[in-house]
């Protein structure tokens, strides 16, 4: 699934054309539970960085937004921030229509910076699932992801992250990376991942305790998984885990799955972005009937 195409190139140098060109974005989505079902409500935004409405493949009770952005990609200076606010009781899904980029840096090593904060209210949840995201070699850049829910909120996401361009034998052998993911609920952290590639860890892509030479690497989480759920016992957990091993175990890569306090979350290590998507497709069909209460809805973008 990654791209043929190339960079954009470099950008001037002088600080006056850097902030010119720089594409910097912000969205601001907030949904809220209505007679009508789970709406988008606000849609703010500035710079290149936007939704065009929601669809309802599954009915009024929850929004499926596919988040669009023009530039494809960042280069340095970038600034992209993603805030999304489910209210009490509604339900929202948003993934992308294509794979995000990261590409080359300039040589001042300015920052490539998203930030995704998710806040899931009272009985809400919020499914984050977008496509890939491709590092260039020598990209410099920041990816956090930062998730707050409130009692009895549901959430399940991925990170698909291409570490170089494989298909191009263009492998992360310089550059910087620190990706981060958490989940916290009132204020407290439930979950907390982290990966961090620079100069001084770069033996990690290729060490037996790091990535083992696998260039794709990802991360699936659904929770929180309580014994207090009356739908959600240990029993049901037990087989759902068993249900997700016999998938990772089909998987022709490196992928296992764990029960980190109230989380499921499954692991891939691999050399292909589509295989990664589709195994963890694969485990959310699996997982949310169990966690949500609803069989799986794939977006018609993922069809296409």
């Amino acid at each position: 699934m990654t791209s043929l195409s190339q960079p954009p190139q470099r950008l001037p140098e002088t600080p006056q054309q850097k902030a010119a060109l720089a594409w910097n974005a912000e969205l601001y989505l907030q949904f809220g539970r209505t007679a009508r079902g789970s709406v988008l409500q606000r849609a703010e935004h500035q710079g290149p960085l936007y939704v065009q409405k929601a669809f309802y493949p599954e009915g009024p009770d929850l929004a499926q937004v596919y988040l669009l952005h023009p530039p494809g990609g960042l280069v340095s200076g970038d600034r992209l921030q993603i805030t999304v606010d489910c209210n009490d009781d509604s339900h929202a899904l948003l993934t992308t229509p294509g794979a995000g980029r990261v590409y080359r840096a300039r040589p001042d090593r300015s920052l490539q910076h998203q930030t995704n904060t998710l806040n899931a209210g009272r009985g809400s949840s919020i499914e984050w699932l977008p496509l890939e995201t491709i590092l260039y070699p020598d990209a410099c850049t920041r990816l956090d992801t930062h998730v707050n829910l409130a009692d009895n909120a549901r959430f399940i996401g991925w990170e698909i992250t291409s570490l170089g361009m494989p298909n191009q034998n263009l492998p992360f052998a310089t550059g910087n990376l620190s990706q981060t993911l958490q989940i916290n609920r009132n204020e407290r952290i439930l979950l907390r991942e982290r990966l961090q590639i620079d100069d001084r860890s770069r033996a990690l892509l290729q060490g037996s305790a790091g990535l083992r030479g696998n260039p794709v690497t990802g991360l699936m989480v659904a929770g929180p998984f309580t014994m207090a759920d009356t739908q959600t016992t240990e029993p049901l957990i037990d087989a759902l885990i068993q249900q997700l091993r016999q998938l990772t175990d089909d998987c022709d890569a490196l992928a296992a799955v764990s029960l980190t306090g109230e989380f499921i979350t499954i692991r891939y290590l691999g050399n292909q972005t589509d295989q990664a998507m589709k195994l963890f497709i694969r485990c959310w069909q699996a997982i949310r009937p169990r966690l949500l209460g609803r069989e799986a809805c794939e977006p018609r973008i993922w069809a296409t």
